[in-house]
This record gives C-alpha cells, structure tokens and sequence, in this order.
C-alpha cells in the first residue's frame, strides 16, 4: 500500500475487496458520476472516492482520515497502516514484555489483564500494522489487531469474571491492589512461556504495588512503570488483546443474561443494570456486574424506596 500523502489516500483493491466496497457504498448517502478511466467514482459533501480500471482507489476530502481509518481499511483491506508511515521508520528497541487491562472503568463485565512479549525484529511489523493504544482504535481494528497479535507473540490473559472480581473486591478492598494481583500475575505467566528480563507497563498507582505482588521469576525482571505506558509498542499490543477478550466477555455476558451490556458507566448503564436488579435481585446483577461501583448503592436504594 502507497503512504498516506497529504489530504489523499491512494492503494490497491483486489476485485473482492472493490465488490465488497461498492456494495457498502451504494447503501450509504454517495452520489455516482462517471470520471475518465475510473470504473465508478462515489462522492459526498465531505468524500470523494474512485475507483480506476487498473485497480487503484483514492480517497480524498475531509472526511478521508475517519474513513479510512474506521472502514476502509479494517473492514475491507482487513489491515491498519493509516498515519504510521512516519513512525515505521523510527520503529527501534529491544524484545520486552508489556502489560495493560481492560474493564476496569465499566461497570458490567469483566477486569481482564493481558502481557504481551514483542520480539525486537517484530516492532516495526506490529507498527506497520497500526498497533496502538487501543483506545485509539474502532473495535474492527482492535479485532483484527488482536487476532495478529496473538498469532506472531506469545501472550498470556488473566480474566476477572464479575463473581471472582467482586469475591476478591470484598478481600482485598482496594482496586489498585486487584489492579497489581493481575498485572503481576500476566508478567509472571509470560515469564512461563519466554526468557523475558524487561517488562513495561502503564503506571497505574504506587509503583510497589505490582513489585511486591510479584513472586520470585517476576522479581528477576527489569519492571518500568509510567504514565502513558501505552506508547510502548507492547504494552499497546497488550491493551489491544485485553480490549478484544474483554469486549468477547462482555457480548457472551449479554447474551447470558438476555440484554445487551452497555460499555462504560453512563446513564445508559444505569438503566440496564436496574432492569437486571429488578428482575433478579443483588446477587443476579452480581454475576454480570462489578458491585462495588457507585451504581449498586444507588439502584438498591432507589428501587427500595
């Protein structure tokens, strides 16, 4: 694929993917004209797509970053390249581990924590491939993504279903605690599967805590811990991994409860949770949901009174 130049995006379509592409284009609010040598040409007040005989597709116009980005090249390159060219090139360090997690901030669902060991001849083909933090990413990239990821590094998840995080919330009674059970628990399965003496993760609290969770092997290792962790390419590959099973969990927790589980801890959240209490008390929002969030005191009480 051609880099990214200035405002438009220029690559090659094989035949599926340009048939796949003009079906999604003719469902949605694009105009049709007829351009010299192109086989179709598809505009709209912020977009101009068109495609040529030879192949070629170019995308121009001021929506082109956010189609690219979040459609063309998830859904039908199925790869994520768009604004790395740059970054490519300064692509360098050293095989390491990183750690980041997923849920902790959602109301529903589980706390998952991934580690991800990045070899150093697999860096620039990981930023090739648009590895990020995933809060940066639509969730067809972050699947894709996670997918590659778990193919060419070795990983290791920790999983905190609702029932076991609200057991070990009632224990511990600290999150940054729970936070460095897990992180310390994912560097010491990595550690199981590969020779790794450097991990880095996002700093999430005191910087003792993940050192004195860790046991023997992890105390062996290199640990740095700061803010904005996730611009390390491994603790990028390790947010995306964690996002994806945590995103995976979640739609099996729904379909297990027969709603849809909101993200996050909105109002939208709230509603959802209510109707779960309503219907099947404390200990049925327990299995879908971390209790120990703000919402659980005020739905208990507001559907008591």
């Amino acid at each position: 694929m051609n880099p990214v130049q200035k405002n438009y995006y220029v690559c090659v379509l094989e035949k599926s993917q340009a048939l796949q592409l003009k079906k999604a284009l003719d469902e949605k609010d694009f105009e049709y004209r007829e351009i010299p040598y192109a086989q179709w040409a598809a505009f709209r007040k912020d977009l101009n797509i068109v495609f040529y005989s030879k192949g070629k597709l170019v995308v121009q116009g001021k929506g082109m970053a956010e189609f690219v980005q979040f459609f063309l090249e998830p859904e039908i390159l199925q790869k994520m390249s768009f604004g790395y060219e740059g970054e490519l090139a300064q692509a360098q360090g050293s095989s390491h581990a990183g750690v980041d997690e997923s849920g902790k901030g959602d109301y529903f669902g589980p706390l998952v924590v991934a580690s991800v060991y990045v070899e150093k001849d697999k860096i620039a083909r990981l930023v090739q491939a648009g590895v990020k933090d995933s809060k940066k990413l639509s969730e067809p990239a972050i699947r894709i993504l996670s997918q590659m990821i778990k193919t060419d590094c070795p990983f290791s998840l920790v999983v905190m279903g609702p029932e076991r995080y609200n057991k070990l919330y009632e224990k511990i009674k600290n999150l940054n605690r729970m936070l460095a059970w897990g992180h310390a628990r994912a560097i010491e399965n990595i550690l199981e599967k590969v020779s790794c003496s450097e991990v880095m993760l996002d700093q999430f609290g005191d910087e003792r805590l993940v050192l004195n969770a860790l046991m023997e092997e992890g105390r062996k290792v290199k640990l740095t811990q700061r803010h904005h962790g996730e611009e390390d390419i491994a603790v990028a590959a390790a947010s995306i991994v964690a996002r994806h099973e945590f995103v995976t969990r979640l739609e099996e927790l729904g379909k297990e409860t027969g709603m849809e589980l909101p993200r996050g801890a909105g109002v939208q959240v709230e509603n959802v949770a209510k109707k779960i209490f309503e219907k099947n008390g404390l200990e049925g929002l327990s299995k879908v949901a971390k209790i120990h969030f703000k919402f659980t005191e005020k739905i208990i009480s507001h559907l008591s009174d």
